[in-house]
């Protein structure tokens, strides 16, 4: 990924960045951390909800434009390493060693604040990050362009045709349906009620069938990468044809949605094209303003989080828990520093539903303190 560079200070050596592509990483971090951290889950503003099923909020968009990104950040990272030949078992070595590293992360940091092996959620989204990283990055460095764009389309017919045509052991015909479609059933297979998603212990929003169209997301992202790294693009025409790319793959998602509906949770192909024609459109706008046009007064918050992704991913993990579960007694009765904060700083003061809100962006904040100042101090951290 382009933000794994390990504890290094940047240098004027470094190779140039592309600071639409930390804005929009960092903007993208910055939502998940928000959608993820509310104070109080019964009150919530419908924009940061997930989608009950079928259908696409702003929240839905997170996830799969960070899997995007993942495949530009590869093609910027691993260029000048695809054209070495030689090289390519180091280069190998390298993604399975931050693949592991991404997948074991997520398989530990819930067990931060409850340390159970026999709940172990074996699923989740910094596993799938690793899993789609490893493959697609593997994918860049060993194949064409043209062979990328097959894999893509493989995967997102492929998908559909399995999720619409494979009857389902144990249930009938193919459906969509939460507990009974083909990938639920996979999950249910291979994990124990007790390692899956633990609202459902059913069926898992990132679970292994899905996995194959969340690649397609990737490796859209890496085909964007690649255009815009051969055209080099300057002019208003060339991102006006970037942008219609978007569009079209907005449009097309949107015509799949009539026979394969939007769906995040089971991350299926319309979802992927109406997601990654957003995030083109996001990105090319981004780019042409930023990296174009120079227009750069608010970015540095921004790049702060998009040049240390992972690492804001991890901290907005581990600070909210250890806090939660540091006791403390609030008029009596035993409580933590966590809630104490938002049952005495908001709840007296603000509706339930902005009271929530407000606790959600303190996180973003507290999570923004360290790293800005990695940021100022020129430190990327790698995995």
């Amino acid at each position: 990924m382009g933000n794994t560079i390990v504890g290094d200070k940047a240098t004027s050596t470094s190779r140039p960045r592309l600071l639409s592509l930390d804005f929009f990483r960092g903007f993208t971090v910055a939502a998940m951390i928000l959608v993820n951290d509310p104070g109080d889950w019964g009150h919530i503003y419908w924009p940061l909800e997930h989608s009950k099923w079928n259908g696409c909020t702003p929240t839905d968009l997170v996830f799969p434009f960070f899997l995007f990104m993942v495949g530009v950040s590869i093609v910027y990272a691993m260029q000048a390493k695809k054209a070495d030949v030689a090289g390519h078992h180091k280069v190998l070595l390298s993604i399975l060693r931050r693949t592991v590293i991404i997948f074991l992360l997520g398989v530990c940091l819930p067990l931060i604040s409850d340390f159970q092996f026999e709940h172990l959620r074996i699923p989740g989204v910094l596993q799938r990050i690793g899993i789609v990283f490893g493959i697609t990055a593997v994918l860049y460095l060993k194949t064409t362009t043209r062979t990328q764009i097959y894999v893509a389309a493989t995967c997102l017919i492929g998908y559909c045709l399995l999720m619409t045509l494979v009857p389902v052991p144990g249930f009938g015909p193919a459906n969509l349906q939460p507990e009974t479609n083909l990938g639920a059933w996979l999950d249910r297979l291979v994990f124990t009620p007790n390692h899956l998603w633990g609202a459902s212990k059913t069926w898992d929003p990132e679970g292994l069938l899905g996995t194959i169209p969340a690649i397609g997301t990737c490796l859209i992202g890496v085909l964007t990468a690649t255009w815009l790294k051969r055209d080099q693009l300057k002019s208003g025409n060339q991102i006006l044809r970037l942008t219609g790319t978007g569009i079209l793959l907005v449009i097309a998602g949107l015509v799949w949605n009539i026979f394969f509906p939007i769906n995040k949770a089971l991350w299926t192909s319309s979802f992927v094209l109406f997601t990654a024609g957003l995030a083109i459109i996001i990105l090319s706008i981004s780019y042409w303003l930023i990296d174009v046009k120079g227009y750069r007064k608010l970015l540095p918050p921004f790049l702060a989080f998009g040049r240390n992704a992972i690492a804001a991913y991890v901290l907005a993990d581990i600070i909210p828990t250890v806090l939660s579960i540091i006791p403390v007694t609030d008029n009596g009765h035993k409580s933590n520093i966590w809630s104490f904060i938002y049952n005495h700083l908001f709840v007296p003061y603000l509706l339930p539903i902005n009271a929530s809100l407000a606790s959600a962006i303190l996180t973003v904040i507290i999570i923004f303190l360290p790293v800005w100042w990695l940021y100022v101090k020129k430190i990327t951290v790698k995995i």
